[in-house]
Parts: C-alpha cells; sequence; structure tokens
C-alpha cells in the first residue's frame, strides 16, 4: 500500500533500537526524509551509516530527551536540515517502572515533557506542511499499561497522560490540519528489549504474559510501527485524537 509518504520529512524520538528503529525504517522505506534522535552517540551513528544507504535522507544526533532546551534545539536543527516537518513521532521512553520518586521524575522528563517540549519545537515546522500540503501529524508511544494497573507505578500513569494530551492537541490544532494521536502497544519482544530481559531473568513472569495473550505470542516492534506509519501518513487525514491499541487481544477491556 502507498502511504503516500514519498518525500515527506520525519523526526523521530529514540530511533535508533526496538520500535523506533522499526518506526524509521518504515518510514524510509516509503520514501521519508527522517531526522533521529537517541542518547547514545555510537548508537546514533551506527543507525544513520546504515540507514543512509537506503535512500531517502537521513540525519541523526546524540541527545538527552531530558534536557528540553538540548531536545527542542536539535527538533529545529533537524527540521532545519530536513527542509521542514511533516512527521513528529515521540516515542523515547525512560520505561519508569515503580512509585518513587525517581521513577515519577524519569516518566515526566522523558516520556511526557519530552513529547511536549517536541511538539513545541516542531510546531512551526508541521504548522507550514499543514498549510502547504493539508495534513500534518504528531504521533505518541504509549502502552496498554495507560489502563491497565495492579499496582501503584508512575509507568501506566505518565503512559495514560499522553493519551490525553493527545486529544487535548488533537483538538486544539484540527482547524490548522494538524493531527495528533497515540499508539499503544502490548507486549513487544526483541532482542535487548525489556521483554528479553524478562525471558532471561524472571521466566515465570514471562511465561505468565505469553499465556495471557490470547495470540500466544508477543508482538514485534515492526507490527507496533506499522500502525504507528499509518497514523501519521496522509491516509489517516480524518484520524485525530485517536489511541489505537495494538496488543494482539491481551487487554480485557472495551475501547468505546
Amino acid at each position: 500500500m502507498d502511504l503516500h509518504l514519498n518525500g515527506k520529512k520525519a523526526i523521530v524520538l529514540g530511533g535508533t533500537r526496538g520500535i523506533g528503529r522499526a518506526i524509521v525504517e518504515t518510514l524510509i522505506a516509503e520514501g521519508a526524509d527522517v531526522g533521529l534522535c537517541a542518547r547514545h552517540a555510537d548508537q546514533v551513528k551506527d543507525a544513520v551509516g546504515v540507514l543512509k544507504a537506503k535512500g531517502t535522507k537521513v540525519v541523526g544526533a546524540a541527545v538527552d530527551i531530558a534536557d528540553g532546551t538540548a531536545l527542542k534545539k536539535w527538533v529545529t536543527e533537524a527540521g532545519d536540515a530536513l527542509g521542514g516537518i511533516d512527521i513528529l513521532i515521540s516515542n523515547a521512553s525512560a520505561l519508569s517502572i515503580g512509585n518513587n520518586e525517581a521513577a515519577w521524575q524519569s516518566g515526566m522528563k522523558i516520556d511526557i515533557m519530552g513529547a511536549v517540549n517536541s511538539f513545541d519545537a516542531a510546531f512551526p515546522f508541521l504548522e507550514k506542511a499543514a498549510a502547504t500540503h493539508g495534513d500534518a501529524s504528531f504521533v505518541m508511544i504509549s502502552s496498554v499499561s495507560a489502563a491497565e494497573a495492579q499496582s501503584a507505578s508512575a509507568y501506566g500513569a505518565i503512559k495514560a497522560a499522553l493519551i490525553h494530551y493527545a486529544k487535548g492537541v488533537a483538538r486544539e490544532q484540527a482547524k490548522k490540519k494538524i493531527r495528533a494521536n497515540v499508539v499503544s502497544p502490548g507486549t513487544v519482544y526483541f532482542k535487548g528489549g525489556v521483554w528479553n530481559m524478562i525471558e532471561q531473568n524472571m521466566p515465570d513472569r514471562y511465561n505468565a504474559a505469553m499465556k495471557a495473550n490470547p495470540t500466544g505470542r508477543m508482538g514485534t516492534p515492526q507490527e507496533i510501527a506499522n500502525a504507528a506509519v499509518f497514523l501519521a501518513s496522509p491516509l489517516s487525514t480524518f484520524t485525530t485524537g485517536a489511541n489505537l491499541v495494538v496488543d494482539g487481544g491481551i487487554t480485557q477491556r472495551v475501547n468505546f
């Protein structure tokens, strides 16, 4: 399917591994130019080197997303380097499991303020893109943990806040044709990822999670990327303020 992304300009936060890397590769496969950032300079350098060979423009930098000033500066620089921003995807997460102050602070700084600061910096580019092409898009990666609680934890509450924020942005910016949506993954497995670590260190918990999903497996980064890139694309121009759950049926709630 042609997602009408050829020549579009996209920014991806947390784009070197896992879901973020799959999003970047999917955007590039659809013909988009991409700017990506992550914390580790060596990972960014390696990713940009590999991705440039795929035929579109790719820029990247090591950025501490918890540093709002640095993040805004990079988004502006990346937008200038790409010649605009049609799509912003906020994927970076502190993965702040726990109920201590450090978990809450890291989730606030990276998950929430990373999304807010990047959108603020990208907004002039998105506004121009929407005025020129009739559509611009902001996608955030949340989690099914936003609506599933077994104990007090920063992670689920932080991810829930992103969904609320997206709805507000969607309604506020609808007249300008800037859309905001969320993808909420369930359990996603990849080497080096959280569930790979749980598999190695907490096998009982891993096996319980596998059994809880009616599909009998976990999702892949590519399956989440497919949903995120579709929502970001011009094929989704009437979709805004949505939270798309991609979980293989692991949650039991009805998504009215």
